[in-house]
C-alpha cells in the first residue's frame, strides 16, 4: 500500500484542529463546517489574491481536496499544490485573468464515494459492480457495498456552494469565468462536473485522472464505462475547455494507455487544440509536488486573457 499513500491526500485531517494555511501572497478566508443538504459539512478555504477588491469582478476556480492546496507545512505528507504561488506569478505576468480559488475540503472517509462519477457506475452490470466493490475493499477504500454519491456532491457544489461564493465575493457568475479542477479522483469528479453541469462550468483541469476508479486495470470495467459516459455527455467544445495530464510513476503508471483511449474520444467529439489539451510528463509521480510543478499549464490554458 505504500505506493498509494499520495493518493490518500488529507483524509486523516481532523476538522476540529485544522490550522489556517499560510500563503505567500493574498489571503485565506475559511468557511468552517459549511453545511449542506446533500453532503457532510466541510471546511472551505477561499484564496483571495493580494489585490482583491470588491470594486472589480473575479473568475472563480473551484478545486477539490482543499486541504492540500496552499501550505505544505500543515499537510499530512508535507506537500501541497502551492496554488497561491502559481496563480500570483501568472497574474503578475499578465498571463491570466483575475481569479479567486475555492478550495473544497474532501469528505475524508467518503472521498472516494463523493468523487467517483455516479452515472457511469450505475450503468455497470451487477457483476461488474461486485467486481469493483471487491477491488475497492482490497484497497481499503470501501467497507461495505460501494455506492458513489457524486451526484449529491455536485448538487452541493452547484446549488449551495456556488451561490454562497457568488453572494459573498465579487465574482463573475457565468460559465465563461467558472472553472473546476482536481487531481486523481478529484480529476474524475471535475470531468464529471463539466459534463453534468455544462451551463455552470466553462472549463475543467483534470491532473493525473484516476481512470481505473479502483486500483487495478485487470478485470476492470470502469475505464470503458467512463469512455461510454464521455461519448454521450461531453459538453459542446465550442464553449468549454478541458485539460488532462498524467505521469508514469507510482499510481500514474496505470494511466498512459487509459488516457490514450480518452484522447480518442475527445478527438471524435470535436475537441481540438483550441479547447482541449492532454499533456504527458515522463518521470512524474502521483503527488502534490508533481501537480504543483505543472499547475501553471492548465491554469493558463483555462484562464488566459
Amino acid at each position: 500500500m505504500k505506493r498509494f499513500l499520495p493518493f490518500l491526500f488529507l483524509t486523516l485531517v481532523n476538522l476540529a484542529h485544522a490550522q489556517l494555511p499560510k500563503v505567500a501572497a493574498g489571503s485565506i478566508k475559511r468557511i468552517e463546517n459549511f453545511a449542506s443538504h446533500y453532503v457532510n459539512a466541510r471546511n472551505i478555504d477561499v484564496w483571495l489574491p493580494e489585490d482583491y477588491n470588491d470594486n472589480k469582478k473575479y473568475a472563480v476556480l473551484y478545486m477539490q481536496d482543499g486541504q492540500g492546496l496552499y501550505d505544505a507545512d500543515i499537510t499530512w505528507n508535507h506537500q501541497s499544490w502551492e496554488v497561491d504561488d502559481v496563480i500570483t506569478k501568472l497574474v503578475r505576468e499578465h498571463k491570466i485573468k483575475d481569479v479567486i480559488v475555492v478550495g473544497i475540503w474532501n469528505g475524508q472517509s467518503l472521498r472516494h464515494s463523493e468523487y467517483f462519477p455516479q452515472k457511469p457506475f450505475e450503468n455497470l452490470t451487477t457483476i461488474e459492480k461486485d467486481t469493483i466493490n471487491a477491488q475497492l475493499q482490497r484497497a481499503s477504500r470501501s467497507k461495505g457495498a460501494f455506492q458513489p454519491i457524486s451526484d449529491n456532491y455536485l448538487k452541493f457544489l452547484v446549488t449551495e456552494l456556488k451561490p454562497f461564493i457568488d453572494k459573498n465575493y465579487s465574482t463573475y457568475t457565468d460559465k465563461a469565468n467558472t472553472f473546476i479542477a482536481g487531481s486523481s479522483m478529484g480529476a474524475l469528479i471535475s470531468m464529471y462536473a463539466i459534463c453534468e453541469y455544462p451551463n455552470i462550468f466553462g472549463g475543467a483541469a483534470c491532473l493525473s485522472t484516476h481512470w481505473p476508479g479502483s486500483f487495478t486495470v485487470d478485470n476492470n470495467p470502469v475505464p470503458n464505462a467512463f469512455l461510454n459516459y464521455m461519448r454521450d455527455n461531453l459538453p459542446n467544445p465550442k464553449h468549454h475547455k478541458i485539460y488532462f495530464d498524467y505521469g508514469d510513476q507510482t499510481l500514474d503508471a496505470l494511466y498512459p494507455p487509459l488516457q490514450h483511449n480518452v484522447d480518442i474520444v475527445m478527438k471524435n467529439k470535436g475537441y481540438s487544440k483550441k479547447n482541449w489539451m492532454t499533456q504527458f510528463f515522463p518521470g512524474d509521480n502521483h503527488s502534490e509536488l508533481s501537480w504543483n510543478k505543472r499547475l501553471d499549464i492548465p491554469i493558463v490554458f483555462l484562464l488566459s486573457k
